[in-house]
């Protein structure tokens, strides 16, 4: 039992959904993956482990797949089935069945949990609407203690209990904890082997998509999901990109990213594992500096957006001076107004932004850098600010395969809304929320090339490969 409180006691990783300690005549340790859907590098995983180890018991992994989850497309659904693939393989290695059954996780889980005989169910934590609102229902069902782990931020999220500011807020207290955090996740066996799970469906992708019967924006030819794709990314984007990063971040043609947020949106692998592989390499300091930058920095400063403003996904989310200086300029004429349809459909008069547009739908990504450009375009040729932050964050959950994020969430209530952000000069429709211009946008980077870039992919050569396609 001591051995137990020790690893269920409070720790900042740690929260408990349900308190207690595990019930003496349980059959087996649950641990529910949503957000954390990986076997390996999984510290929500390793802490079901671990107590099953100290209790004897075997673990089994419950995953509950759900056809409709808000904003979620065909593409997103294949993206996530096919990582699936990969999860059973690595528990496999561990001795460690997964589940996986179709439905709501708030009505899977607690139903699998009493199936199981469980004596404790572990979770993964995760900040956004659906995942709290499914998180608290789960509590509010089981009858057994519930935790969750906090697996998919470098530094864990409870160091910063109330909203930051901006980037230089948070940087200097996430840097003060890295060496504490920022450490290899050892993966260890279950001891106890089950002799018969209980029953869950084939992991069969195309089975899968079949059984869910999800439409929506079509799937993403070549955009392959999985934790082997993304350790293959990772592998390509430290050899061929890295060097070049803190130069050529800003630049979509050729792409200097690691194209690694999708996988990261799905936690298909863990950030710590991506960190601690850019930390090692051979790239010049500073392009590794750069690059955990926005990694921890900037990912972390949107998870802390997310889980502190319960107005994240709407303009009220954003700073009272960004709300007031763009409801003082609601009535500026704008130079050109279209609706969700034109939009989504990339009819605007801009080369740049259409390309944009396009290649989002086509490709399920956008340059970061474009993405900016792309939402405050939105805010300029839309009636009002709230009508702006809708259209774009719609487009963006339904088309981008990292959509429903965090870092989606901050991203447009930056370019919309000011968010960690300060005032600009002021100017029409705008106000003091900072702009930013077609010429002066397309003059940064070979935009001809990327338009033309962008139609060639248009015109059915798409390539997804992160060495192919940067190099």
């Amino acid at each position: 039992m001591d051995r137990l409180e020790r690893l269920l006691g409070p720790h900042p990783r740690l929260r408990a959904a349900r308190p207690g300690l595990p019930e003496p005549g349980g059959r087996s340790v649950v641990y529910w993956m949503q957000r954390a859907q990986r076997g390996v590098d999984n510290g929500a995983l390793n802490l079901a482990v671990a107590v099953g180890n100290a209790m004897g018991l075997p673990v089994l992994v419950a995953f509950g797949l759900t056809a409709d989850y808000p904003g979620a497309q065909r593409r997103h659904y294949r993206f996530l089935v096919d990582g699936l693939v990969d999860v059973e393989d690595d528990l496999r290695r561990r001795g460690i069945p997964l589940v996986v059954r179709l439905g709501s996780p708030d009505a899977v889980v607690p139903a699998l949990a009493r199936e199981a005989g469980a004596a404790i169910v572990i979770g993964d934590e995760n900040p956004v609407r659906v995942g709290q609102q499914w998180r608290d229902r789960v509590a509010r069902e089981l009858r057994v203690p519930f935790y969750l782990v906090d697996a998919d931020v470098v530094v864990p999220s409870s160091h910063f209990p109330t909203e930051e500011y901006a980037a230089r807020t948070i940087r200097p207290r996430i840097h003060r904890l890295l060496g504490e955090y920022l450490r290899p996740i050892p993966d260890h066996p279950a001891r106890v082997k089950w002799d018969e799970p209980p029953a869950g469906e084939a992991i069969d992708p195309d089975r899968l998509m079949e059984a869910l019967r999800v439409g929506g924006v079509a799937e993403v030819s070549g955009y392959r999901g999985g934790s082997r794709e993304a350790k293959r990314r990772l592998r390509q984007f430290i050899e061929h990109r890295l060097p070049r990063y803190a130069e050529e971040r800003n630049e979509p043609t050729p792409y200097s990213t690691s194209e690694l947020s999708a996988h990261l949106h799905f936690g298909q692998i863990s950030p710590i594992a991506i960190a601690l592989a850019v930390s090692r390499s051979e790239a010049p300091r500073e392009d590794i500096d750069a690059y955990l930058e926005e990694l921890i920095v900037r990912r972390e400063l949107s998870v802390n957006f997310v889980a502190r403003n319960r107005d994240h996904d709407r303009l009220a989310g954003c700073p009272d001076w960004a709300r007031r200086t763009l409801a003082a300029h609601a009535g500026d004429p704008r130079p050109a107004i279209y609706s969700a349809r034109q939009l989504e459909a990339a009819e605007t008069h801009d080369p740049l932004w259409n390309a944009a547009q396009l290649e989002m739908v086509l490709t399920g990504r956008m340059h970061n850098y474009l993405r900016m450009y792309w939402a405050k375009k939105i805010l300029e040729w839309t009636p009002d600010a709230e009508t702006a932050f809708s259209i774009a964050l719609d487009l963006n959950d339904r088309y981008e395969m990292d959509g429903r994020d965090p870092n989606g969430y901050a991203g447009v209530a930056w370019a919309i809304g000011g968010k960690h952000d300060r005032p600009w000069p002021e100017r029409p429709i705008f106000g003091t929320v900072r702009f930013m211009s077609y010429e002066s946008t397309r003059r940064k980077f070979d935009s001809a090339a990327y338009i033309a870039r962008v139609e060639a992919i248009r015109r059915g050569g798409i390539a997804h490969d992160p060495d192919s396609a940067g190099r």
